[in-house]
């Protein structure tokens, strides 16, 4: 498998009801290797209806870090991906169509 070209860092902060963001320890951080370019992704998508720009970010980001994911250990019999990966592969090609509609 070729090396991925992409690596992001994925920053989850909440939002206090004033709107600011939390004060201390409240952020999560992590790294990921993408096998795609998740800005070439959400570009492409603003172009298309149905999701709200948030929803639609939030759907590409979840659909290529399953992806990676799974593809990253499918030839680990006992990875717990590898069994949900039927299931998974349909929850996938469902948000692929969603991502996909006009």
């Amino acid at each position: 498998m070729a090396s991925p070209s992409q690596r992001y860092r994925i920053t989850v902060t909440p939002i206090e009801k004033d709107g600011l963001q939390c004060s201390g320890r409240c952020t999560i951080e992590l790294e990921h290797r993408a096998q795609q370019d998740w800005m070439r992704l959400l570009e492409a998508a603003r172009r298309q209806a149905g999701l709200s720009g948030d929803e639609r970010a939030a759907a590409i980001v979840a659909t290529q870090l399953l992806q990676d994911l799974a593809r990253r250990h499918a030839e680990e019999p006992t990875h717990p991906l590898t069994a949900l990966q039927p299931k998974l592969d349909e929850v996938l090609s469902a948000l692929d169509a969603i991502q996909r509609a006009p």
